[in-house]
């Protein structure tokens, strides 16, 4: 009979000091149970807790606060629901996408939920630890092959609209956009446009709310889908 929830209890043969603790949430028993397997067999990794739904990821994120929680997107009660229930409640637990879906929108929804990794069944160990590791540190992680998808996207939908929002844009802000565009950091584009590193991040922060992007990443996109479309 499947449980809907396992915890593994702390063993001593287990224990690993500064070891990264995950838990692995899927409605496919075989399945979890399989990359369960794979995990336990890294020395720095402790599997410490398993579901198979949108319920169990919270109560084991609320419970257990793993470093790293895997959730498959189609989980009763919704794997994406689950990701923004435990981003919003369990701030410190990093959760992974680990699904067959190749869809766009899944990756686009999955991460606007807080998902901080997003990764597919087919993968091998290592890209799964390396994305658990990289999630862990801060950072993010896509499936190569999705990203470079998601990037075409968002370019081809940035210029529809780049044109519009970038009339906003005064002639200084143009030239900061352009530098940043090229990837100098704040230092080099006061340097060349001999003013201050507070005065670039002052442009920077304008810029980035006229265009309506989050980050310098974003604006890079949006400066280069400009130049396509030109």
């Amino acid at each position: 009979m499947l449980m809907n929830a396992i915890e593994f209890p702390a063993q001593e043969e287990r224990e690993m000091p500064n070891a990264l603790r995950v838990a692995v949430i899927d409605d496919h028993p075989l399945f979890r149970e399989g990359v369960i397997s794979v995990l336990m067999g890294v020395d720095d990794i402790e599997v410490v807790g398993q579901g198979a739904t949108a319920a169990d990821a919270l109560r084991i994120a609320q419970e257990l606060v793993p470093d790293v929680m895997l959730l498959d997107l189609c989980l009763p009660g919704g794997g994406v629901n689950a990701a923004a229930s435990i981003a919003h409640t369990c701030r410190s637990v990093g959760t992974i996408m680990l699904t067959a879906s190749e869809d766009e929108q899944d990756v686009a929804s999955a991460l606007q939920a807080g998902v901080k990794g997003y990764i597919l069944k087919g993968s091998g160990r290592h890209e799964v630890v390396e994305a658990m590791r990289a999630v862990v540190r801060g950072g993010s992680y896509v499936a190569p092959s999705l990203a470079a998808r998601l990037l075409v996207s968002k370019v081809k939908r940035i210029e529809v609209t780049v044109d519009d929002n970038r009339r906003d844009l005064s002639s200084r802000e143009e030239e900061v956009f352009a530098l940043v565009a090229q990837g100098r950091s704040n230092k080099e584009v006061a340097r060349s446009l001999d003013c201050t590193e507070r005065t670039v991040k002052h442009h920077m922060t304008n810029i980035m709310q006229k265009l309506n992007v989050r980050n310098r990443v974003e604006a890079t996109l949006k400066f280069h889908g400009a130049k396509a479309a030109a």
